[in-house]
C-alpha cells in the first residue's frame, strides 16, 4: 500500500519533471528558493509535503503555471 495517494505521486514526478526541464539540478534548485538541497529531495520523494505557497515558488522558477502540477 501505498503512502501517498495517487494523485499525489503524480504531483511529485511532475515536481521532478519540471525541474529537469528547466535544467536545473536539485542544488541549483535549492540555490534559488534559498533552501537546503535535502528540501527538494525530500518534496520531491514524498518525505516532505508542498504547500501552495511553496508550490507557487517552484512553479516560478520551473517557469511552469501551478495547473501544470495538478494536471492528470
Amino acid at each position: 500500500m501505498s503512502l501517498w495517494s495517487q494523485d499525489y505521486q503524480s504531483f511529485r514526478l511532475k515536481l521532478k519533471e519540471a525541474r529537469q526541464a528547466a535544467r536545473l539540478t536539485q542544488i541549483e534548485a535549492a540555490q534559488k528558493l534559498k533552501k537546503p538541497q535535502s528540501y527538494i529531495a525530500k518534496c520531491e520523494s514524498g518525505e516532505r509535503r508542498v504547500d501552495i505557497m511553496e508550490l507557487q515558488k517552484f512553479a516560478q522558477i520551473y517557469k511552469k503555471k501551478v495547473d501544470y502540477f495538478l494536471e492528470d
